[in-house]
């Protein structure tokens, strides 16, 4: 029996996410050299408040998330049943472990010799090296609830979306101390001024939203260009008020700047509607494109290259800090507004990708060369050890950085993704 063709469509969309992502990392490290030699690095919203605009463009994790969930929505509880949640969720788990070892191995190697030969690189970029590895963190836990979530859908339909929401909303006005009508006039207000207290359980039930949002799609419970648009006016109306009300603009974690990532707040929500809107309205010219068979083929390339490129494109940037110092390069382009910013910007977004191509092509080909192995039916202890073993060295790394997190987050992965995997009795 023939195999269903794979929807291009979803492809496209998880494939264009990642890439936004990577490229709007690299817009946003600004190099500042002395002498011609680099000292530190700045991040573009911490010098340009306009930057927080952007971020709504850039910020499409919310966009990964929910095509992923629809991705995956076929199949999971039947899995689940056959094999046990645990195993389901070590097949993921190990999927990402794998290669996040090789990655930290590499860091660690480099923390190495930077203590060796007194290397000042590294230390530029410390924390910048291991910053996006929360990313992993959440998908991990989103992940795990989908079978979850898949049943919520079943019950409730959109009222899951509906309640999550609600919830998130509970959360800021909790956080806010908003129980007035005037308070809850300026909760955004509120919230940018409060720590975040019971809040910071915002950073599961915000990113849960997406992936129920993304099951609703597949499932049909909203389609087509009219909701869409209805969407992206809910989105726009969504932000405007939240911004009136005092939400910070940027959706990123840039405490310097302000952001709605820690936790999310429901400003972020707004961003959600937008993208997901987006998805349904420009899902006919989308799949008129796509049925080229070379549109095709580039995005199953850049689909199956997504993940490589997303867990190393950090890491291009220690190489070409390096390039752009020895060949004399404007990458230390100023300001914005100031003359020749945003030629710096291409400059240094082209020394990216000239080091990041051969380095996720070796590391494809690395990946490739490595047994895939299946979690081992029935073995849940081993499971949850190895789990908690991941959650810990991708928390150690992202935490403490190249050095030592990177050494600390090693040992724990490469334990985890050993757990994890298929052994014979």
């Amino acid at each position: 029996m023939n195999r269903p063709e794979r929807d291009p469509y979803p492809d496209a969309l998880r494939a264009c996410a990642l890439l936004v992502v990577v490229l709007g990392h690299w817009i946003a490290t600004l190099p500042r050299l002395v002498d011609g030699r680099l000292v530190e690095t700045d991040h573009l919203l911490a010098v340009w408040d306009a930057a927080g605009f952007l971020t709504w463009v850039v910020q499409v994790v919310p966009l990964f998330v929910f095509v992923s969930a629809a991705v995956s929505a076929d199949g999971v509880l039947r899995r689940v049943e056959q094999g046990g949640q645990a195993r389901w969720w070590a097949a993921r788990a190990l999927g990402l472990a794998r290669p996040t070892v090789t990655y930290l191995a590499v860091l660690a190697l480099l923390a190495a010799l930077t203590l060796l030969t007194g290397g000042r690189l590294l230390g530029v970029f410390d924390q910048s090296l291991t910053v996006h590895l929360w990313f992993l963190l959440m998908l991990l836990t989103v992940q795990a609830l989908l079978p979850w979530c898949l049943r919520l859908d079943a019950r409730f339909g959109l009222g899951a979306v509906l309640g999550l929401v609600a919830v998130a909303a509970v959360f800021d006005v909790v956080r806010a101390g908003a129980y007035t009508p005037a308070a809850l006039r300026w909760l955004g207000r509120g919230v940018s001024e409060n720590a975040a207290g019971i809040a910071w359980l915002n950073m599961l039930v915000v990113w849960l939203l997406p992936q129920q949002l993304g099951i609703a799609w597949k499932r049909g419970r909203f389609r087509g260009v009219g909701a869409g648009a209805a969407l992206v006016l809910l989105g726009a109306a969504w932000l405007a008020l939240a911004m009136a009300s005092g939400y910070p603009v940027a959706m990123v974690g840039v405490a310097l700047a302000g952001n709605n990532m820690l936790p999310p707040t429901l400003a972020l929500v707004g961003v959600m509607w937008l993208q997901v809107g987006a998805v349904l309205l420009f899902e006919p010219l989308a799949r008129r494109l796509l049925a080229g068979h070379a549109l095709g083929r580039t995005i199953a390339v850049l689909g199956a290259l997504g993940m490589p490129l997303y867990l190393w494109h950090k890491l291009a940037e220690l190489p070409a800090a390096w390039l752009g110092e020895k060949l004399g390069l404007p990458i230390d382009a100023g300001l914005p507004g100031e003359p020749g910013f945003w030629l710096g910007r291409a400059g240094w977004i082209a020394l990216c990708l000239l080091v990041v191509a051969p380095l996720v092509a070796l590391v494809v080909r690395f990946e490739l060369r490595r047994t895939r192995e299946v979690p081992a039916v029935g073995e849940t202890g081993a499971v949850l050890l190895g789990g908690v073993a991941l959650y810990a060295g991708l928390a150690a790394a992202l935490v403490w950085g190249a050095w030592p997190g990177a050494v600390v987050g090693l040992a724990a992965v490469a334990f985890a993704s050993w757990k994890l995997r298929l052994r014979e009795a």
